[in-house]
């Protein structure tokens, strides 16, 4: 028999954030977007109860904190999501975090960067 799995997910969740490696970028801000995408056995005896999924407000509760913090690397950020989803969710097993800056500063037209972290139990 198969196994029924769940996603949720917030996709292109914007931000203005105080990470950058240069000290300039922490004081003027970088627009950020953020992907977040857990996965879990879906046993869902009533379908309509917040109760028994993920509810994606706590998800944006925890991009909101973590993307107000000052720091210098997108992959802190990304760490600390990944963490902070594995605390409140225990019953998630498998996270996938983006986070991804428009125009970095490199003295040239990028599109953008980004760094994914993905977890699996």
């Amino acid at each position: 028999m198969g196994l029924i799995r769940q996603q949720v997910a917030l996709k292109q969740v914007r931000f203005f954030s105080p990470i950058g490696f240069y000290e300039e970028e922490r004081i003027l801000q970088n627009e950020f977007f953020v992907d977040l995408e857990v996965g879990f056995v879906y046993d869902n005896p009533s379908p309509d109860e917040l109760a028994n999924t993920v509810n994606y407000e706590g998800l944006y509760d925890i991009l909101k904190l973590v993307m107000i913090k000052e720091r210098k690397l997108l992959e802190s950020a990304a760490h600390d999501i990944l963490n902070l989803v594995r605390e409140k969710y225990n019953f998630v097993d498998q996270i996938s975090v983006t986070v991804r800056k428009t125009t970095p500063p490199f003295g040239v037209d990028v599109a953008h960067s980004e760094v994914s972290l993905h977890y699996t139990q």
